[in-house]
């Protein structure tokens, strides 16, 4: 460590100098995450398969969340490492140093995607590795480098200095969320992803700028490793650990704001406070919430509840969580009424985020306090990477089930149909479960005597016997492109002749009315209940919001939610004179643009018709095969709140049962902390 760092806290009762850099940084860096992590799940759903010449199936839903919390997983896991790294060898302010300049490389990957050298999904993919790796050194240390700043003697300012760390956080998240969503819409995903990276720059300069302010705590090196693996270290571990899961149970649903609370949104009446928010857009409610929340527990709400019961950092936490359960159930509810063909205001959501906000602030930030206090001295790194690592255990337990609910999609081999050709060993299964044979309609040198969107590839997909030439293959044709531009299957004729049925029954009751639902589920099945699919199997019909249903044939296998399931999707595209004055007037955002540009004339009408400018209401159907979800609508959201009432109940007795001790930077080397220090467990 340079002789000119000081490495001991100032004898002051007063404030660190260091913390208003650290502060700053915090505003910036966290500018940068969560501009970027605010429109990624979008991003993945409704823009990444038009990022490339080829236009491929768009991602699902459940796929989207499933990488979404893959990366948030990546996020909260790699702090173990930066912390270990800076408890052991660096210290904190050279590996949050080294680590940023990786975090900028990683958003200047995403800001890359289209560019020459590696398909669009590996420049995210990179990207977001690069993100993870420098969040991994950065999130452990720098809310720990907080805490170094700070004696005894001005010990009870670190409590406040905590709120303005998290204030910050919010504060750069707030601009963040409403501007990446705006960007997106009309600049893509190159601006959007590019304007966090020049705010992560930002903050790397301005944690430089106040290198010699700090306290630079030294690394403990064999110390390190004495303290972690000594009864005391692992009596730490151990305890919070029992804390750590039950709260990895909350951020597994919270996490959710950004993932499945933005599809949500998606399907709701976004006309709220007099403009139209872009889905992402809602999550700047949480940001603002917490900035409003904070001073509003910390000088009203727990004074209050002081007065009936000593409010201690577990009670904290402990209520924070059944606030979580109240939060997430209001979502639950939400998507019933969606399920049921309403689209709900967005001022729900806003209801809902007033809970969850609140349980966060109760959980998170008494969580990040509770924690630093808690840890030994040369353990404060390591303490607060168990603490976040219990984030990613959240978000790898959210990634796990939204994997384990996809049923395998033969989208899975339109992806790949670019690669697909007569060489192509038969009996190597396409993502591990599809049968292929390729073969080329018209060869290379062809291609450019007929027009676009003629059939030159075809892929034959073998069917539940896994024989090629059977009833129940199903036939892929790919343009030049590589574009999918028709699909074959022996079930589509009955699964038309079932949607015509629906659709004439939708027109036959109210059309032109905005409102107008189509059937319900029990409506639908009673209309299709005499129609069969080849096999004498009854179709299923489901209507998934106000404007979508779909209807499934169970396939050769007999069975629903299974890769055989032949499925039709149906979208009503509604005319709407109002619309089509209002929005032709309006330019093309940029994924209107790329519509039109990879899909030519079709791709205008479609544009179009989403906007309602068509010359009539019309239903549009998509055939494909596989790609259910076992678990969604309602049933998703009541699901994890179960999940997370359950957590709330276990914790109450672990709260109970607690006994831990309280940590500073200038306790003595040896024996306990000074009398007058107070207990954040007490």
């Amino acid at each position: 460590m340079a002789a000119e760092y000081r490495t001991t806290p100032s004898d002051t009762d007063r404030m660190p100098g260091g913390v208003p850099y650290i502060i700053g940084n915090e505003a910036a860096e966290r500018f940068s995450y969560y501009g970027m992590r605010t429109i990624l799940v979008v991003f993945m759903f409704r823009y990444l398969h038009l990022m490339s010449d080829q236009l491929l199936p768009a991602m699902s839903k459940a796929e989207a969340q499933e990488h979404y919390h893959t990366f948030a997983s990546w996020v909260y896991f790699f702090p173990i490492f930066g912390a270990i790294i800076s408890d052991a060898f660096t210290g904190k302010y050279r590996i949050i140093l080294w680590v940023s300049v990786l975090y900028c490389l990683g958003h200047l990957s995403l800001a890359c995607m289209s560019t020459p050298g590696l398909s669009p999904a590996s420049w995210m993919w990179l990207g977001l590795f690069l993100i993870a790796l420098g969040s991994g050194g950065i999130k452990p240390c720098v809310s720990a480098h907080v805490g170094d700043q700070f004696g005894h003697r001005n010990q009870h300012l670190m409590a406040k200095v905590y709120q303005w760390f998290y204030f910050s956080i919010n504060f750069g998240s707030t601009f963040s969320t409403i501007l990446t969503p705006w960007l997106l819409e009309w600049y893509g995903p190159h601006i959007a992803f590019g304007v966090p990276g020049v705010l992560m720059a930002v903050a790397t300069l301005m944690f430089w700028m106040g290198r010699n302010v700090f306290i630079h705590v030294p690394p403990a090196g064999t110390t390190f490793l004495k303290e972690v693996f000594s009864w005391e270290g692992i009596q730490t571990i151990l305890r919070l650990g029992l804390v750590y899961v039950c709260i990895s149970v909350f951020w597994a649903l919270f996490d959710q704001t950004s993932s499945a609370w933005v599809l949500q949104a998606e399907d709701m009446n976004r006309n709220w406070l007099g403009m139209e928010w872009l889905p992402s857009q809602i999550q700047v409610l949480n940001p603002i919430l917490v900035m409003a929340l904070i001073p509003l527990f910390q000088y009203v709400i727990y004074p209050a509840i002081d007065r009936v019961f000593k409010v201690t950092p577990l009670r904290k936490i402990s209520l924070g969580l059944f606030l979580t359960v109240l939060g997430f159930g209001l979502s639950a509810y939400v998507q019933e009424w969606i399920d049921t063909g309403y689209r709900p205001s967005i001022a729900w959501q806003f209801i809902a985020y007033i809970l969850i906000t609140a349980a966060e602030v109760m959980v998170s930030i008494t969580g990040l306090e509770f924690s630093y206090a808690q840890a030994p001295k040369s353990m404060k790194s390591v303490i607060m990477s168990v603490w976040l690592f219990s984030v990613s255990l959240g978000n790898i337990v959210t990634a796990m089930v939204n994997h384990s609910i996809q049923v395998p999609s033969i989208n899975e081999v339109v992806a790949q149909a670019e690669f697909l050709d007569e060489s192509h060993d038969e009996t190597k299964l396409v993502k591990g479960h599809w049968k292929v044979r390729a073969s080329h309609l018209l060869t290379e040198d062809k291609w450019k005597e007929f027009p676009d969107g003629t059939p030159v590839k075809e892929i034959l997909v073998a069917g539940h016997d896994g024989q090629f030439d059977t009833a129940d293959d199903t036939q892929l044709q790919f343009d030049r492109f590589m574009s999918l531009v028709n699909l074959e299957n022996v079930e589509i004729a009955s699964l038309e002749n079932a949607k015509a049925v629906i659709d004439a029954h939708f027109f036959a009751s109210a059309p032109d009315d905005p409102s107008k639902s189509i059937p319900s589920d029990e409506e639908g099945q009673a209309l299709i209940a005499e129609l069969r699919d080849t096999r004498n199997q009854a179709l299923a019909y489901h209507r998934i919001t106000q404007d979508r249903y779909r209807i499934v044939s169970p396939g050769p296998d007999g069975l629903m939610q299974s890769p055989d399931d032949v499925i039709l999707q149906a979208s009503i595209q509604r005319a709407d004179p109002q619309a089509h004055q209002g929005l032709a007037q309006l330019p093309y955002t940029w994924r209107e643009r790329r519509l039109i540009e990879l899909k030519g004339e079709e791709g205008r009408r479609e544009v179009e018709a989403d906007r309602g400018q068509a010359p009539e209401t019309r239903i549009s159907g998509e055939i494909t095969v596989g790609g259910l979800v076992t678990l969604e609508g309602a049933a998703y959201f009541w699901f994890w709140t179960t999940c997370m009432l359950g957590a709330a109940i276990a914790f109450v007795p672990i709260a109970y049962f607690y006994r831990g001790n309280s940590h500073m930077q200038d306790d003595p080397d040896n024996g306990p902390p000074p009398a007058d220090a107070e207990s954040p467990v007490a």
